[in-house]
């Protein structure tokens, strides 16, 4: 009995997804937006098969059905037919598996007679329509520097790397993942450059990758990622070509997803993520200087208002006597313990964040502006807060947008309030213990197989020099040693030579 529900259940299933050519035609014509015809009014001998919304009609229209029509008595086999029709890319094929994939791709398939098992394949998939034509950065802006971006079209982020790399080493192998979506992805690498073994973790990672339909590359991201239970940030997406033709000429790997604007790169470690574009854009004592501020303020951004927290309610004995006064006069009135005037002011930061991003750009704009005055103001005057700690909030919000990477600034806004909980109970004690906890998780995360603290843990002397300052290109111009590349130097500069003015000569 239950063998042969089985075997009804599986004929019913093969009867949906068909397993031969006339299910598979049959299936397709309950969408609107399918078509099968024959361009032959007298004799129906051939038929051409094809989702409207998918394919480029003007084409069909202009080449395909001029061409076919012109010499349709004459025609007597496939070969033939694709002889006459003056188009790239065809193919004859029976496999009805390919058949089906190709059809949901763009691909308009001809029969020779309507119950021919064998027919052309020819790809006329409409590339334009449905991208977004306009690729400028979004949310990875620099003031000097390119502004180009990443579309949501495969073919012209491949086509926006090719540009960079003027040579053939630049490798891309295609990967299909998802069982309905069939998404394709790309895997970038510089043969002869980037480890294999990196390249071969990410195929084997990409292979086992079991889902329905792949929505975005973070999709990607986080089923691939060495550790799904971590909040940081394992490896680096970025919309910026720049970005990620930097992260290709030091010799990591990118992947690419049709239907996302981002790309993501492997193996990464943490710094990567608080390093800007602009940083090599500029003269690098400038570049130094600006990343610094940037790492100074993720740590400003972290500690501030866990270290009030702790000084307010354990120890009041590091209070300078001059602000002792202006702070004792501002929390006079407030009847809440500094814990929860704290995560009050942070919860307000993150909802005003959070509208201010989902609202178009004008009204969060405006909502930013004049919820955070309105609302700060009304606070200090209803004595739920205190002005020192608007001011010491307000910094601390400004400080994680410095981080050029969204995830990352994630990270450390959630980060926030385990050490503000962690204060309030043991106060100084509880920040060392959050900040313990932190290094021992940061120090065991790995990306791709590599540690994730790499320069400074494994302590790496020589890699130091692009990490919390920019070093200049005269001292960069190896790739990271923990890389293991199989070429160390990105370039060779020309020995320095003393130029001497002719009236010295003389």
């Amino acid at each position: 009995m239950f063998k042969q529900k089985e075997n009804e259940e599986k004929t019913k299933k093969k009867e949906i997804t068909g397993n031969d050519l006339a299910n598979i035609i049959n299936q397709a014509k309950k969408s609107s937006d399918f078509t099968s015809f024959s361009p032959s009014i007298q004799e129906e001998k051939i038929f051409i098969s094809y989702y409207i919304s998918l394919v480029d009609s003007e084409i069909i229209q202009k080449v395909l059905l001029p061409s076919i029509i012109a010499k349709i008595d004459e025609i007597q086999s496939l070969t033939e037919l694709e002889a006459i029709i003056p188009l790239e890319n065809m193919s004859v094929t029976s496999d009805e598996k390919d058949i089906n994939v190709k059809l949901n791709r763009g691909y308009i398939f001809i029969q020779f007679y309507k119950n021919d098992s064998k027919g052309l394949l020819i790809n006329l998939k409409n590339a334009e329509t449905g991208t977004r034509q306009s690729n400028d950065t979004e949310n990875e802006f620099s003031v000097v520097g390119p502004k180009v971006g990443f579309v949501e079209n495969l073919q012209t982020n491949i086509f926006l790397l090719r540009q960079k790399f003027v040579a053939s080493n630049l490798v891309f192998e295609e990967i299909t993942v998802g069982d309905i979506s069939k998404t394709k992805i790309a895997i970038a690498y510089l043969d002869g450059i980037t480890n294999p073994q990196y390249i071969n973790t990410v195929k084997e990672r990409l292979n086992s990758v079991n889902l329905g339909v792949v929505y975005d590359s973070s999709h990607i991201d986080q089923v691939i990622t060495d550790n799904s239970f971590s909040v940081f940030p394992l490896f680096l997406s970025t919309e910026r070509v720049d970005r990620a033709t930097y992260c290709l000429e030091l010799g990591q790997v990118a992947i690419l997803c049709d239907g996302s604007p981002y790309i993501i790169t492997a193996p990464s470690t943490l710094f990567d993520f608080f390093i800007s574009p602009e940083d090599y854009y500029l003269p690098w004592v400038m570049g130094s200087f600006l990343r610094i501020i940037r790492i100074f303020s993720v740590f400003f951004s972290l500690f501030s208002t866990a270290a009030y927290v702790a000084i307010l309610t354990f120890h009041y004995e590091v209070i300078p006597q001059d602000l002792l006064g202006p702070l004792i006069g501002s929390r006079i009135n407030v009847p809440f313990p500094p814990v929860l005037e704290v995560i009050f002011l942070e919860l307000t930061i993150e909802l005003l964040r959070e509208a201010g991003a989902r609202l178009p750009t004008k009204v969060g704009q405006t909502l930013g502006i004049v919820g955070g005055i309105v609302i700060g103001q009304a606070s200090v005057e209803a004595a739920l807060t205190s002005s020192v700690l608007l001011i010491v909030v307000s910094l601390s919000a400004l400080a994680s947008f410095t981080t050029p990477i969204f995830k990352m600034s994630n990270t450390i806004r959630l980060i926030r309030f385990p050490l503000i909980l962690l204060a309030a109970m043991w106060g100084g004690l509880g920040i060392i213990v959050g900040t313990i906890i932190i290094l021992a998780h940061l120090m065991r995360l790995k990306s791709l197989g590599n540690p994730y603290m790499v320069p400074f843990y494994p302590f790496r002397i020589k890699n130091l020099g692009d990490t919390i300052i920019r070093s200049s290109y005269d001292r960069s111009k190896k790739r990271p040693d923990y890389l293991r590349t199989l070429k160390k130097f990105r370039f060779k500069p020309n020995p320095k030579k003393d130029i001497k003015e002719g009236l010295d000569n003389e």
